[in-house]
């Protein structure tokens, strides 16, 4: 019997939803019970000691298909550098871990993989999306890949 088949965009949606009620925002607070009297002194508190950000979280597989060898290092490094570093010159964090995702034809499929964060004021957001779409576009037209994984979080933020 094959195990059940979720779409891509469903797939990314359900991973975003968990990540978010993981680690951030009104939601996760209120999923854990908090009240809002609570949730609302928090979000006072925290703004008190930053300012109001989006930290995005972009996962990178490196895993091709149709036999092509996987992304090497070097490779991911110089996107990172040619591509992203140009649209985000204030900052960057980026780790290197190992990823595992369902692909369309529902393999299960185990990869060294990357996640990028970069935040950016909450004013900047409309702006900044087109910047992160773009990314996760080319990287995949690039790569033939599926996707690169996407998370939001609002967060206080002060350097």
């Amino acid at each position: 019997m094959r195990p059940l088949r979720i779409s891509t965009p469903a797939a990314g949606l359900l991973a975003a939803a968990a990540l978010l009620f993981a680690f951030g925002g009104p939601v996760s607070q209120a999923s854990l019970g908090t009240s809002t009297a609570s949730a609302a002194s928090a979000e006072a508190d925290a703004a008190a000691t930053g300012s109001a950000y989006i930290s995005t979280h972009l996962y990178f597989g490196t895993g091709r298909h149709n036999g092509h060898p996987p992304i090497t290092e070097e490779q991911f490094n110089r996107f990172i550098a040619d591509v992203v570093t140009p649209r985000f010159p204030s900052g960057l964090t980026l780790q290197e871990g190992r990823g595992q995702w369902r692909d369309k034809e529902g393999d299960i499929n185990q990869e060294r993989s990357y996640e990028l964060t970069v935040m950016y004021p909450v004013r900047e957001a409309h702006a900044r999306n087109a910047d992160i779409e773009y990314i996760r576009n080319l990287y995949c037209t690039m790569w033939e890949l599926e996707s690169v994984g996407r998370a939001d979080v609002r967060a206080a933020v002060d350097f």
